[in-house]
């Protein structure tokens, strides 16, 4: 019979956070209970839960991505012909580069909100209305008319996926530790990247269908891939778990291995029997500084980045290496490059070599100096290896710093406010990367608009920095744990000893961080 949860004797107040703690006695019920258990049964269980989860948000952010991102490759699909979207729609390139900037701002108003809601409707029922919803706005993109339609649509977009990505995030931290969480993040990432090589090819492929039933091929992308998705939005209906505890677990765990997932975690994990909503725990985000510190971080790191991944087609379509509409295939070197440099991190993190603060360091560094690149070399070659260079290093960044975010999270409602409130934000960044890349700093290679995109990365390593010298003490705690856990594992045993207090008070602060 599963072991009872150990009862909580208290919550402490520690950084202006909410934190379970435990007696001694539900410590040493806790250390009996995941004793109980060998390194197999554990890898058995959590083998059960990769099924679950990891193929699933893989494909929802890989869909999630090439349906709002595929408007880069619309650009330049029959480029300066008739049936261009700009042709068609008379636009110019500065109006089109509001279609990308219109969209993040919807999804920023409404991420908070739509967040809120996941534990009250669940996370299956609003995650498919999600990616269901996002569906039938990206189809209705085809038959968009004149450049206000398509403004409008984007709105619209923007608004029905808010809330997919800090919502899965913030689920997985009822089922994955802090310590584990590369590995499911490794894997949205890793899927979202190969949304360049797939977004590339449907684009490529879809190009031959241009004039077919007299609708131009960006139409046809728009409404193949909106059709994709409604369907893709019944299999997230029916295979998407909700909380280890949640009814439908039932079917594919047992009591004692639900009891077993949720011991293991640490004391700021959220919990299946968490309320729905707690009005402490977002005022307690609010006033943690570590809120500000990864949302300056991300915010500044996303407008260098986007704005080098919007403009993307185009830069390879301008570099003249292929024609029509072989342009496309240029976007598969920088993803490719990018899946294998997610898979290295994992790695990496995954044994815990170092904190995820260094290796978020050393991506930065490479970041700052790949975009560097773009103001210092004029040849095509060169722009090429940049441009596969610094998306590489832009898409790497997240898989640390995400593991690195979910360490501070606290309780359902916190860990859902703060990962939405963070993004929200950091969406800006999506907002205003698109803008930098106008006609009038065409005339040098957009020498301006990437000296702005380099500046925001450098100010990002600061902000980083900061970020890490606010969480230094408790991730230096959970690499010690992690190689625990892993000596445990070499041992036979599953570990089971002082957990990590992620969120402790840490009198080498200063005390206005206390």
């Amino acid at each position: 019979m599963a072991k009872s949860e150990p009862d909580l004797e208290a919550t402490e107040i520690s950084d202006g956070v909410s934190v379970r703690k435990y007696d001694d006695s539900s410590n040493e019920d806790r250390a009996a209970f995941l004793s109980s258990f060998s390194p197999e049964e554990e890898k058995h269980i959590m083998r059960k839960v990769d099924y679950r989860f990891l193929v699933l948000i893989g494909l929802m952010y890989l869909i999630k991505t090439i349906d709002y991102t595929n408007a880069a490759n619309i650009k330049v699909l029959q480029v300066k012909q008739p049936r261009n979207i700009l042709v068609e729609l008379k636009m110019t390139a500065n109006q089109y580069n509001w279609v990308q900037s219109i969209y993040f701002i919807s999804y920023i108003v409404f991420e908070v909100p739509s967040n809120l809601l996941l534990k009250r409707m669940t996370p299956r029922i609003w995650q498919s209305r999600i990616v269901f919803s996002w569906g039938v706005v990206l189809a209705c993109h085809a038959a968009v008319q004149n450049r206000h339609s398509l403004y409008a649509v984007r709105f619209l977009l923007g608004l029905m996926e808010a809330g997919m990505f800090p919502g899965i995030t913030a689920q997985l931290c009822s089922w994955y530790r802090s310590d584990e969480m590369e590995k499911p993040i490794m894997w949205m990432f890793g899927f979202q990247n190969f949304s360049g090589v797939i977004g590339s090819l449907l684009a490529y492929g879809i190009s031959y269908m241009n004039g077919l039933q007299g609708l131009s091929a960006w139409r046809w992308v728009y409404l193949l891939e909106g059709l994709m998705t409604i369907l893709f939005s019944i299999l997230v209906f029916f295979v998407l778990p909700d909380y280890p505890k949640s009814a439908r677990s039932n079917k594919w765990l047992t009591p004692r291995e639900q009891e077993f997932i949720e011991q293991r975690l640490t004391s700021n994990a959220p919990l299946t029997k968490d309320a729905a909503f707690s009005k402490d725990e977002i005022i307690a985000s609010l006033l943690d500084p570590r809120t500000y510190a990864f949302m300056l971080s991300q915010t500044l790191v996303n407008l260098g980045g986007y704005g080098l991944s919007w403009y993307l087609p185009t830069i390879t379509t301008d570099l003249g290496f292929a024609g029509l509409p072989r342009n496309q295939l240029l976007n598969l070197p920088p993803a490719v490059a990018s899946v294998l440099a997610i898979i290295l991190s994992g790695w990496i993190l995954n044994r815990a070599y170092v904190t995820r603060p260094v290796l978020i360091m050393i991506i930065m560094v490479g970041m700052v100096v790949s975009f560097a690149l773009f103001l210092s070399v004029t040849s095509p070659g060169a722009i090429y290896a940049a441009c596969i260079l610094g998306t590489m290093f832009y898409s790497v960044y997240f898989i640390p710093f995400w593991a690195w975010r979910s360490a501070t999270l606290v309780g359902t409602t916190g860990t859902a406010f703060t990962l939405a409130f963070q993004s929200c934000v950091g969406q800006v960044g999506g907002v205003v990367g698109p803008q930098l890349f106008r006609q009038r700093y065409a005339h040098n290679g957009y020498k301006v608009s990437f000296g702005i995109c380099t500046g925001a990365i450098g100010a990002g390593l600061l902000a980083n920095l900061w970020t890490w010298w606010l969480t230094w003490r408790s991730e230096r705690d959970i690499r010690r744990v992690r190689r625990l856990r892993i000596e445990a594992k070499k041992e036979g045993k599953v570990f089971a000893g002082g957990d990590v207090e992620v969120l402790a008070k840490d009198s080498s602060r200063p005390s206005f961080l206390q």
